[in-house]
């Protein structure tokens, strides 16, 4: 089932060490948008797909206006539950999200990769098997606990990520969620709006006590389990 596609917005990151975080919180409380807290914290989880020659990554790196990014994501802490498979779609500075829900838990009874792929292929539409089937190398896993925030007229939406954690899944048969790689002790605070509030957001960030940098958790993931260093 094909969830109701996102509609295109900007998505600005800012990472920054941990230490600076009671700072950004005090920021995001003090401002005059009025962010509050739109829903409960909670652990998100992620397993990104890509090329055999890594095309995604390739793609990212290289800052191509036209790309993709595969992931299946679950929320919560302990078993695996239903999950979905997304599709982030990039076009010049604006994104959007294919989601497609998966019911079933593609992991139960500690299968294969082979036919964990084949679970989540079996609840998908035409178009997303086509996807899958070319971007069916699974590369990294990842959580970390995520807030959200609103902005009091809804049309800025902040998260905050934090307790980042990796796992790398190349060359193996089976899904590794117990081997975990090493991350540098950051959060990743990113704002979400529509383009016809690009000027509000400007005017928002020209106090933020941070700057924005290029970050993808995706490649900072690779570039750290492979030595490449940080993106």
């Amino acid at each position: 089932m094909n969830l109701k596609p996102i509609t295109p917005r900007h998505e600005i990151k800012f990472v920054a060490n941990f230490y600076t975080l009671p700072k950004i919180l005090a920021w995001i409380k003090s401002n005059n948008h009025g962010f509050y807290n739109e829903y409960p914290d909670r652990k998100v989880n992620n397993i990104y797909f890509d090329t055999y020659d890594y095309t995604a990554y390739a793609s990212n790196l290289s800052g191509e206006s036209t790309r993709k990014k595969v992931r299946y994501r679950w929320y919560g802490e302990g078993e695996i539950n239903s999950g979905q498979l997304e599709v982030k779609n990039k076009k010049n500075k604006l994104g959007w999200k294919d989601t497609y829900k998966i019911c079933h838990n593609p992991f139960e009874n500690n299968v294969s990769w082979r036919k964990v792929i084949k679970h989540i292929n079996h609840e998908l539409p035409d178009e997303a098997k086509h996807i899958l089937k070319i971007y069916n190398f699974p590369v990294i896993s990842n959580s970390y606990s995520r807030c959200y925030f609103i902005s009091q007229d809804k049309k800025i939406r902040l998260t905050i990520d934090t307790n980042q954690k990796a796992y790398d899944q190349r060359y193996k048969s089976n899904p590794n969620f117990k081997v975990q790689s090493r991350l540098l002790d950051t959060f990743v605070l990113e704002f979400k709006f529509e383009n016809k509030n690009r000027q509000i957001v400007s005017s928002l960030l020209n106090g933020l006590p941070i700057r924005v940098s290029r970050h993808s958790k995706y490649m900072n993931c690779l570039n750290s389990v492979s030595g490449r260093g940080y993106y």
